[in-house]
């Protein structure tokens, strides 16, 4: 199947080799992988922000980069969630726009739900050895129902231990726009979040979106914690987590 790598902007900006272990893991898939050089950002940050022309033209422009493909798949529930549930809306009164953004819509999946659900990847090529917790980020957790599919692809994993933390499913404090917003509950979010890590008292926690695993980090360090390791579930299940 020809697969479109959304590869997000931020990961191609903070941590790429998220994105190169989401292609390894596609590849591992039997998927024929394509990832469209000119491809920038979903739109949601504008979204978000209230900037409805900004972030139409840069779902336009995606739209035009991905349409071809068979599946689209992003490394991250926030950006796949922007696609599946806000570009329909993003084309307002133009039915043949939205015609086609709902055909990319139904095309478009979270990486862990894609390889689940989708190319039932029956063999994780990486290896992980230690202990980890997880933490459900917001957008795809409850825009997608991201919660299970991580979970059994890191459960083939032998050498590697899951610890539930307490309120894994609760925010990191991050959302976006609303930790500029809202520096200070951004920040007593995130510690309460934090605090729940250290107490799981694992060598790692895992997560699916960048942007929560940037917050969470930051946080960490900031409150004295500088040995969690912390890792997008791809970099753990492509082996790819101990590489720079």
């Amino acid at each position: 199947m020809r697969v479109g790598l959304l590869v997000t902007c931020l990961v191609d900006l903070m941590r790429p080799r998220i994105g190169f272990a989401a292609l390894h893991l596609l590849e591992a898939a039997g998927c024929d992988v394509v990832v469209p050089g000119t491809q920038t950002c979903c739109g949601q940050p504008a979204y978000n922000a209230g900037d409805r022309e900004a972030a139409r033209s840069l779902a336009i422009k995606l739209l035009g980069e991905f349409e071809s493909c068979e599946y689209v798949v992003a490394p991250s529930g926030s950006c796949a969630g922007m696609v599946r549930s806000h570009y329909v809306d993003l084309a307002g009164d133009d039915a043949a726009l939205a015609e086609r953004m709902a055909a990319l819509a139904a095309k478009t999946f979270e990486l862990t739900d894609f390889l689940v659900n989708v190319a039932k990847l029956d063999h994780v090529p990486g290896d992980f050895h230690g202990s980890i917790t997880y933490h459900d980020s917001c957008a795809g957790l409850r825009e997608l129902g991201i919660k299970a599919q991580p979970r059994q692809l890191l459960a083939r994993m032998s050498g590697l231990t899951l610890s539930e933390m307490e309120g894994a499913e609760d925010c990191c404090g991050f959302g976006g726009t609303f930790s500029v917003k809202f520096g200070e509950i951004s920040a007593a979010i995130a510690e309460k979040k934090c605090g729940c890590i250290q107490a799981a008292a694992t060598d790692a926690v895992v997560g699916g979106d960048l942007g929560c695993l940037l917050n969470i980090e930051g946080k960490l360090r900031r409150m004295g914690d500088e040995t969690t390791r912390v890792l997008h579930v791809a970099e753990v299940l492509a082996g790819l987590a101990g590489k720079s």
